[in-house]
């Protein structure tokens, strides 16, 4: 996740809003604890490859797919964390600056087997870089989508690329979002109230950086609060106090990236609706047992 935030006030953006951005009717449904399996089962498997989601979702059944979103040079949307390909696959330089085809034919998988050589498999060797398409086409419009703008000053018209995948999956109809289905976030306040203005109804989740809570007022998270449904911070900045204070504006709480036992009961004894893991059965495990 980008260790930057850009919470901008809307009038600073040069967007004036006719009327108030309600998020009354919007609920986003869940157990009672989300299970976010943070780039797919990603402990366990290479982030972000078919061989992570299924993990995540078949296998150890967490309640959402997480997919953080890059945008190719012909425009379609991949999933993928970082703006270059060095760190996860075989190729150098910006997915920007790559075509799908190009970034088809890169191995996605054998950087996992080097570094966690516990959870290598030769079946990772030679995985590919997914499409958002093809994670929706995989696992169909009954899972819940969990996807995160990155970088979208760099993606001009990423929003809209966005959302004409989900509507072409049937993902946008009221009822599958009012059911959660889908959830959009994002560091950047600027796509989020962007999202908003193209499409009203989809749930909205404003992540912040490490160390945003120490200086947030209730001001500043109030004005989140009139665009965004969800509150995404790092773990390390949540209190039992400033959750208690997230919970009264009226936020879901789901912070990042939650892998140690022993954080992950203190969260859940403070009151978040869920946590992002890259160990999504030991939050299961740890979540069922209170």
């Amino acid at each position: 996740m980008r260790k930057t935030i850009r919470v901008i006030i809307a009038t600073l953006l040069g967007i004036t809003l006719t009327t108030p951005l309600s998020v009354n009717a919007k609920t986003l449904k869940h157990e009672a604890f989300m299970n976010v399996a943070h780039r797919g089962a990603s402990g366990y498997a290479p982030e972000h490859t078919f061989f992570a989601y299924d993990k995540g979702h078949y296998e150890i059944g967490a309640d959402y797919i997480e997919i953080d979103l890059q945008m190719t040079k012909d425009g379609h949307l991949i999933a993928l964390h970082d703006e270059k390909l060095d760190r996860t696959t075989n190729g150098t330089g910006l997915v920007k600056d790559h075509t799908l085809a190009e970034i088809k034919q890169l191995d996605a998988g054998s950087w996992f087997n080097e570094k966690y050589p516990e959870y290598a498999n030769e079946a990772y060797v030679g995985a590919q870089v997914p499409t958002l398409d093809e994670v929706i086409s995989r696992y169909g419009k009954n899972a819940n989508y969990y996807i995160e703008t990155k970088s979208p000053d760099v993606y001009p018209g990423m929003e809209e690329a966005l959302l004409a995948v989900l509507d072409q999956h049937g993902l946008l109809k009221k009822g599958r979002l009012k059911q959660g289905h889908v959830l959009v976030q994002s560091f950047s306040s600027e796509s989020l109230l962007k999202m908003h203005q193209l499409n009203s109804d989809v749930p909205l989740v404003q992540l912040t950086s490490k160390g945003f809570m120490s200086s947030a007022t209730e001001a500043t998270l109030r004005q989140i609060k009139t665009y965004a449904d969800g509150f995404g911070p790092s773990f390390q900045d949540l209190t039992k106090e400033n959750t208690a204070l997230l919970k009264s504006i009226g936020f879901e709480i789901h912070p990042y990236t939650v892998n140690k036992e022993e954080d992950m009961l203190r969260l859940n004894d403070y009151g978040v609706d869920g946590v992002f893991t890259n160990y999504p059965d030991v939050y299961e495990r740890i979540s069922n047992e209170k």
